[in-house]
């Protein structure tokens, strides 16, 4: 018996030694695949982007040209740093992040990044930036939001210059954090054949833009349709370019996971880990959450999206198909139920995950309940869920949905809930393309962002528009205020 089990010991060791030696070759394998990715981008200079605000961290991701070593000095006043993070050390072109972390509640910070490349003696210094913790329920504060930039459709929707003039504009609202809602980082309009390398270096090239926000407020995203990062395209090897777009996006932004501060999605991809798509959080008297349908459809939804508008399917798939998922659904369900917030946001692409407009489609399959006949549906097709998105908005007392994907400003509003269309900020033909798409509500052209103000007692939003200097004229400046509005917290009139 001793022999026996002496025997079956020695397999299990060597299993368990054949095991380690295969995960460590596949450690090395993507390893070296990283790396040959980062060497065939193109990096000009040093960018940083600010992510996951708690109430005692923030992650500052860097991107730098050549090999480099960098840490962060930060304090309570300007150019009086207390206090300064460890040294990390970075290949070029390879994205590191610095935490920063043992902060105060609400309290507002100024850092700069300190960094020394190869073979140099001293340590530059970057220009001092500033951010803000976790406000307390009470506060005053300010979020912004954008959709949409599309940098990939240069002339017919995006201009570089006004996308800057954009960026800057929110630097001069000075907000606690900046949402954009996807389409930011488009691969699915590449011509020729999709690479790793070519999805990182999308990914690379919206860094300057974002980073003129992200130095001083913290980037939150949300995937769009044209990121293809969904689940249709995985094929079971790292070679896909939904694992490409995953990877990219957490590579080179700082976005949440699950802890002790966010909520969200739990259940990880191969090859990609967490993808960080769906989380909230709350801040002051505000509840934020993002959602998002691409990573947990069966079907193809950026296809979908790209047969045209209407409530059907011009090649006869069934929209039922576009799902967040069961998961997503009960976390949702749970995140609003059990939030007490005077608040709450939701945030993604658009309705659904397909078709064109707001309120005229939110009583449509998953999201409303009924089919494109106006039929009920919902509990034939999602059965043990409880009720439609739209309805458990309206029954948790959602104040304002927030979406992109249609390139223009609308606010519309559906059993108490806002539903905010917002405008690319960087389209130079000042277009609404999709106005057809919304029957009712308040309707502006672009470009632009949203500059959101929280108070206790009421939110106010502005739509802040964006002009060339040359398109400027009297009435139409840069940084105009075209349209506002205010929304009382949830229960009061």
């Amino acid at each position: 018996m001793k022999k026996k089990t002496s025997i079956h010991l020695k397999w299990r060791l060597a299993g368990a030694a054949v095991l380690c030696v295969c995960l460590w070759a596949a450690v090395l394998a993507a390893q070296q695949s990283q790396q040959n990715i980062d060497a065939a981008t193109t990096v000009t200079a040093v960018s940083q982007v600010l992510g996951r605000p708690t109430d005692h961290s923030i992650a500052l991701n860097v991107l730098a040209p050549n090999d480099v070593e960098a840490y962060v000095e930060y304090g309570t006043k300007p150019a009086a740093y207390t206090g300064k993070t460890a040294v990390v050390k970075s290949g070029a072109r390879t994205p590191f992040e610095v935490s920063v972390d043992k902060l105060k509640p609400n309290t507002r910070y100024y850092y700069r990044l300190r960094y020394r490349e190869a073979g140099k003696t001293e340590y530059a210094a970057a220009n001092e930036f500033d951010f803000q913790t976790q406000r307390p329920a009470g506060s005053t504060f300010v979020f912004d939001v954008q959709a949409d930039s599309h940098p990939e459709r240069v002339v017919r929707m995006f201009d570089a210059e006004l996308y800057a003039r954009t960026m800057a504009s929110v630097r001069k609202d000075h907000p606690d954090f900046y949402v954009s809602l996807g389409d930011d980082f488009s691969i699915d309009e590449m011509k020729g054949t999709i690479t790793p390398e070519r999805v990182a270096q999308v990914y690379i090239e919206q860094r300057p833009y974002m980073g003129m926000a992200g130095t001083g407020a913290p980037i939150f995203l949300v995937n769009g349709n044209h990121e293809q990062a969904a689940s249709y395209l995985l094929n079971g090897t790292p070679n896909s370019p939904a694992v490409w777009a995953g990877m990219s996006r957490n590579r080179y932004y700082p976005n949440p996971a699950p802890d002790a501060f966010y909520s969200g999605d739990k259940e990880p991809v191969e090859f990609v880990g967490l993808l960080r798509d769906y989380y909230a959080f709350t801040w002051g008297d505000a509840l934020f959450v993002t959602l998002d349908p691409y990573w947990h459809s069966k079907g193809p939804v950026g296809q979908v999206l790209a047969q045209g508008k209407g409530s059907g399917d011009k090649k006869g798939r069934d929209l039922w198909d576009i799902s967040h998922g069961e998961a997503q659904y009960r976390w949702l369900k749970q995140t609003l139920e059990q939030s007490k917030a005077k608040y709450k946001f939701v945030f993604a692409h658009h309705v659904l995950g397909t078709l064109r407009g707001g309120t005229d489609i939110a009583d449509l399959y998953e999201w409303g309940g009924r089919n494109e006949k106006g039929e009920w549906e919902f509990d034939k097709r999602r059965p043990g869920w409880e009720m439609p998105i739209h309805q458990l908005m309206v029954k948790y007392g959602v104040s304002i949905f927030f979406q992109g994907h249609d390139h223009l400003f609308v606010r519309q509003q559906k059993d108490g809930v806002v539903y905010q269309e917002t405008p690319t900020p960087a389209d130079p033909n000042y277009d609404n393309p999709n106005d057809d798409a919304y029957k009712a509500g308040d309707h502006l052209p672009a470009a632009g962002h949203l500059r959101v103000t929280v108070s206790p007692g009421a939110t106010k939003v502005d739509y802040i528009r964006s002009w060339l200097p040359k398109d400027e004229k009297a009435g139409h400046k840069q940084d105009e205020v075209a349209f506002s509005y205010t929304v009382k917290p949830a229960g009061q009139k």
